[in-house]
């Protein structure tokens, strides 16, 4: 790169994050997560892992031909678009039909190096490591100019053996060297001096991005990070909110704010417009499902929030005392305008684009009608009012089965029943009674019954969007596929996919019987069953059998 304090922000939300349990995302919601990561920057963007599947493969190839052809970043050009490979030749062949009709593609293929992962996991000598790698590069090369290569478990590799497979990966054509440490199990200086022994003894690494790539298992992702960043690598791979498999990625706001509020410091900056960041971090969790926690630094509810009374004072006097960033720095807007029922459709889109979200005219006007119906029950809609129905209306996928009536009855005496109407894919209404051990689970049962899927539930949350008796009911469900599964590529087997519903009402019964009909259309979809999904007599049984273990499901 030209710029030697310029940093490049690769992001995997749609990779490594979407291998966090329960983040399934649709074609759509990867797109729509792909053209935020644009409008905010990020110079690389891990559209996903082609060979895991025909599904993933046609969302690749969606966003290499959409955002990675018109989508300009603030730079002015569109992001570079790069696909995940295992070394073999079928994965990046694969890579290369994912990420072709991208602008700027990039093919990104690894191999394990550590001791312990050739021993038990590839069952490879070193040698046949280095054989590997020198052919899959460069049969990358061979199809694209730009080409990622990362040795796996880096941080618990031998380094001089690191040196070898990094020079051999040179050699074969690599631009890109990432360093993952794959099982955050390094400290900031142990991964420091590997970023700068790397640099220091690998031949031809000066022609080369040494990027870095951590994981927060011991809660040091970010700091790592920035030890690789001053230690020469100019490359950060991250993920939004920091989602990703376990304990998680590092989080793409924490080191750009890092960077952006210490340049001083670290003399480095990135391309980011930061002031989108809030905006990102929302979008992401309303896609995924997965809550960003309070205290979450820059985009959490409570990062810029001040109740002490000491706090509070020095805040009124100088806000220098106690805030190193400012709210409008990350797009998190301090306006305040109160929405109720006489409030118009330009008033709350205007809101909404404080908030951070941009929504179509049809969108729009789904979401309006949906927020007049909200605001003849209560008196003012707030903010997180406003950002549970987008959540909702976002986290919607394609309604195979859609909720038509629910009337349920519990209590002190008597069993909870509840019967349920759904519309199917052929418009045909199907209604269907059942006794559980409450309203919800009596819900799902007869949901159950009707549509007969090869799921089991996983997770069941709810909660109050805001305090009072009239406040929103937010509810999260994740059920478990028993038949189709997704390519895990560290691990190299396939997992069960976990798909997430979500759903908001002021009637959390209501909320939670469309929550997990959102969860079961996406699994149909991913299963092929759009059309008429008919199961045989075990599927019944199996459905009956899912539903005995009660507890899970009492809410």
């Amino acid at each position: 790169m030209s710029d030697p304090s310029y940093v490049r922000i690769f992001d995997t939300t749609l990779r490594d994050g979407e291998q966090s349990p329960g983040a399934t995302l649709t074609s759509a919601e990867k797109l729509q997560v792909a053209e935020a990561l644009a409008r905010l920057g990020v110079d690389v963007i891990e559209a996903g892992f082609p060979a895991a599947s025909p599904d993933d493969l046609r969302a690749v190839q969606g966003i290499a031909g959409g955002v990675g052809q018109s989508a300009a970043t603030p730079s002015g050009q569109p992001p570079i678009i790069t696909g995940l490979a295992r070394a073999t030749r079928g994965d990046v062949e694969t890579a290369w039909k994912g990420v072709e009709a991208a602008a700027r593609p990039r093919i990104h293929t690894f191999l394990a190096t550590s001791d312990i992962h050739l021993e038990h996991k590839l069952r490879m000598s070193r040698q046949q490591v280095i054989d590997r790698v020198g052919e899959m590069v460069a049969l990358a090369r061979s199809l694209c100019e730009d080409v990622e290569f990362s040795p796996e478990d880096a941080g618990r590799s031998e380094p001089a053996f690191l040196y070898q497979v990094l020079a051999t990966a040179i050699e074969a054509g690599a631009t890109t060297l990432n360093i993952p440490d794959t099982v955050g199990y390094t400290t900031p200086e142990e991964y420091g001096a590997l970023i700068a022994g790397i640099r220091q003894n690998t031949p031809g690494i000066a022609d080369c991005v040494v990027s870095v790539h951590c994981h927060d298992d011991l809660g040091l992702a970010t700091a790592n990070s920035l030890a690789g960043v001053q230690n020469g690598a100019r490359q950060i791979e991250v993920a939004m909110n920091g989602i990703g498999e376990r304990a998680g990625n590092t989080p793409l706001e924490e080191v750009v704010m890092a960077l952006h509020t210490r340049r001083a410091f670290y003399g480095l900056r990135t391309g980011i417009d930061t002031t989108q960041l809030t905006r990102a971090s929302r979008l992401v969790s309303s896609a995924t499902g997965m809550v960003v926690q309070p205290n979450k630094a820059v985009v959490g509810a409570n990062a810029f929030a001040h109740e002490s009374g000491i706090h509070q004072d020095g805040m009124l006097k100088n806000q220098d005392t106690y805030e190193i960033m400012r709210p409008e720095s990350v797009g998190a807007s301090q306006t305040r305008l109160v929405l109720g029922k006489h409030s118009g459709r330009h008033a709350v889109k205007a809101r909404l684009v404080g908030l951070g979200y941009s929504l179509d005219d049809d969108a729009l006007d789904t979401l309006f009608a949906r927020f007049k119906k909200l605001a003849d029950r209560k008196k003012c809609i707030t903010d997180a009012d406003l950002q549970a129905l987008v959540s909702d209306e976002l986290a919607r996928p394609h309604e195979l089965y859609a909720l038509a009536d629910l009337q349920v009855a519990c209590g002190t005496m008597g069993m909870p029943t509840a019967t349920v109407r759904l519309r199917g894919p052929d418009g045909a209404v199907t209604t269907r009674a059942a006794v559980g051990t409450g309203p919800v689970d009596a819900a799902y049962k007869a949901i159950d019954d009707i549509v007969r899927t090869h799921t089991r539930l996983l997770e069941f949350h709810v909660h109050s969007v805001t305090e009072g008796i009239d406040a929103l009911g937010e509810v999260t469900v994740r059920v478990r596929s028993e038949r189709a599964s997704s390519l895990n590529p560290q691990l190299e087997v396939d997992a069960p996919r976990v798909y997430q519903g979500h759903s908001a009402a002021t009637d959390i019964v209501v909320a939670s019987a469309n929550a997990y009909l959102a969860a079961i259309n996406k699994y149909l979809v991913a299963e092929g069953q759009g059309a008429n999904p008919t199961l045989d007599m075990m599927a019944r049984a199996e459905a009956a059998a899912r539903t005995e273990p009660q507890t899970g499901r009492q809410p």
